[in-house]
């Protein structure tokens, strides 16, 4: 830009009528040097389409329970080069507080596979970004030289002593979408109050400097390092700590297909099986490269099971494998499928892979420790809308379980909290197929989970056992726990707010509904203003979490529902589940009560069809 005149030129041909928007508008023109993204906001400044400036110029994303996530392209609410820019040197204003050493023990950095032709925005591009604002402030940088999975990040962050962790990704969110997850330094996503002071910096440093665009100090620069090959061999001989029985793995006649569902997994799945001694799992090939147009699904989130694994069960089919495991774009999830010997496919929910899981890590655990005294110190979590099943276990076997909020940053700062006191955590999972086996990172990790379940599918063999006979074996022993999860979308946030608004009043001002599906409401929490009617002074245990909309509901039938807004999506999302004690038994009774919950509860609080919710596609 030239002088005033200039400025004012520019000003008054893309003027709006609105001064803050306005203002906006010159602030991204003249901050934004990707072409692409400065292009998109112009051409909509020359339009005068005033209802999508404010969407993307007058907003900023804030921290939800996977950092940033948003849709990449021009504007503050949005993931693209100036907002990563933005958000990093905020990141730097506050770690350079926090931590007096930072100049010494720098930030990790890792990328997915994410990409968008329209805004030039790729996952890596970012990433470079992100290095850059550091290394022009003499901050060393440990930036993959490649895409990596999720759960190397904040391995990496703990094995290097680093101050944080940046993770580009958006994990199994749609492709238009990016995100921007910080990991602090003792490997756990950030909470409050981190979160809130690092946007707080940002809003204080919205101005790029002159070097964060300097995308060449990446290569040039003496204190940029390329982790790879040293967190990889750490990773994968850290393994053993949860690969128990690596004898039998080499001798299985069973056979794995691996889907990474076109995003980071397949060479870490791979080396992570070599590991434990297994051969290779079978790669769906289809699937196997990053393309972020995810083209052979729907959409990239195994989560939503037989649908988005019909490439991998028809290889399987083909290759006589029994099992397939599918981990999501990140390889920060993993969902499991196995075919019954009557030739059918059994999708394991996530509840369901965790009381597999969650057994197999006790198991194990148990061979070890035959002095019963040591479960003094053995704790599993879960978040508070995944299965009961763990709290079964625990009350029978002794050890110690506790709940979190929804989302993993919960679990891997309890983690945090309960190793500082000398105590071992063997199994963490959230019902949306996250799971962490062990505790060699505090985030769900997909990559040690397939490992660990095609080793406990390799054991269970030898007894002539299948997952689903050995999860069944569970429910008898332990209770069956019999769940549902589910969403609808909702693109409208005030619709959301409504909803959520007349649950809090549904019987008269402040009085919540007193029953659901014929059956008695007897208790109710709602985390997100703080009450708790099971509590003496009628407050939440759990942290009040005024951000989200969540509240759970106490059936006199055993029944626990619970309606709660996505963190990363326009979704609110529906928890049921029965817990029934040991030997009890008539299943088809059990789940045919709890369809009749679950549907009241989505039909009599949500109103589908009176709110315009999109209904979940099966």
């Amino acid at each position: 830009m030239g002088d005033n005149g200039d400025v004012n030129a520019n000003q008054n041909c893309h003027a709006t009528g609105d001064p803050q928007l306005d203002k906006a508008i010159y602030q991204w023109i003249n901050w934004d040097r990707n072409p692409l993204t400065r292009g998109q906001i112009e051409s909509l400044a020359r339009e005068r389409d005033v209802v999508e400036l404010r969407k993307r110029l007058c907003s900023r994303m804030a921290f939800g329970t996977a950092g940033l996530r948003a849709a990449m392209g021009a504007g503050f609410s949005r993931i693209n080069d100036l907002t990563v820019i933005q958000s990093t040197q905020g990141m730097y204003k506050y770690l350079s507080k926090v931590f007096p050493d930072f100049g010494s023990r720098g930030l990790v950095i890792g990328y997915d596979t994410r990409a968008q032709e329209a805004s030039g925005c790729t996952s890596e591009r970012l990433a470079r970004l992100t290095a850059a604002v550091m290394l022009c402030k003499d901050i060393p940088v440990y930036l993959f030289s490649t895409y990596v999975p999720t759960p190397y990040v904040p391995y990496a962050v703990k094995k290097l002593g680093a101050a944080a962790g940046v993770m580009v990704t958006a994990s199994h969110n749609r492709k238009e979408d990016n995100g921007y997850k910080v990991y602090w330094h003792n490997g756990a996503q950030i909470s409050s109050p981190h979160d809130k002071e690092i946007l707080r910096c940002i809003e204080e440093s919205t101005e790029p400097w002159a070097e964060s665009w300097n995308e060449a100090l990446v290569d040039s620069s003496p204190l940029r390092r390329d982790p790879l090959a040293t967190i990889s061999r750490l990773y994968n001989e850290e393994l053993s700590t949860v690969c128990f029985h690596r004898e039998l793995n080499g001798q299985s006649p069973l056979k794995f297909v691996h889907s990474s569902f076109h995003g980071v997994g397949h060479n870490y799945v791979q080396q992570a099986f070599q590991a434990c001694g297994f051969p290779p799992p079978i790669a769906v090939p289809e699937q196997r490269d990053p393309d972020p147009n995810f083209s052979t699904v729907s959409c990239p989130n195994p989560e939503e099971g037989a649908s988005v694994l019909e490439l991998s069960i028809r290889l399987a089919e083909r290759e006589g494998a029994r099992i397939v495991l599918a981990t999501d774009p990140d390889a920060d999830r993993l969902a499991v499928a196995e075919m019954s010997d009557k030739c059918e496919w059994k999708v394991f929910t996530g509840n369901e892979l965790a009381a597999l899981l969650g057994w197999w890590m006790l198991y194990n655990w148990k061979e070890t420790h035959p002095d019963p005294s040591d479960t003094d110190k053995v704790y599993m979590l879960a978040t508070t809308v995944s299965s009961k099943v763990l709290k079964a276990f625990a009350q029978m076997e002794g050890f110690h379980f506790e709940e979190t909020l929804p989302g993993f940053k919960w679990i891997g700062n309890k983690i945090h909290e309960l190793e500082k006191t000398g105590n071992e955590v063997i199994f963490s999972f959230e019902e949306s197929i996250g799971f962490l086996c062990g505790g060699m990172v505090p985030d769900k990790d997909g990559v040690s989970a397939a490992v660990v379940v095609a080793e406990m599918a390799a054991y269970l063999h030898t007894k002539n056992l299948t997952l689903n006979q050995q999860l069944q074996n569970i429910f008898e022993i332990y209770g069956y726990h019999i769940s549902t999860t589910s969403y609808v979308i909702c693109n409208d946030p005030p619709t959301v707010k409504k909803i959520f608004s007349r649950i809090r009043n549904f019987e008269g001002e402040n009085v919540y509904p007193k029953s659901c599906g014929g059956h008695n409401i007897i208790n109710i929490r709602d985390v997100t203003t703080g009450y708790d009617s099971s509590q003496p002074d009628q407050k939440c245990v759990l942290p009040v979490s005024k951000s989200s909309q969540m509240v759970t509901f106490t059936l006199q039938n055993g029944i626990v529902a619970t309606l709660r807004t996505s963190g990363t999506e326009p979704k609110i999302k529906y928890y049921t589940e029965f817990c029934a004690p040991p030997g009890k038994s008539d299943i088809t009774h059990l789940e045919d009560e709890l369809k009749k919950v679950t549907c009241a509860l989505v039909e009599e609080f949500l109103e589908p069809d009176k709110n315009n919710l999109i209904r979940r596609k099966v």
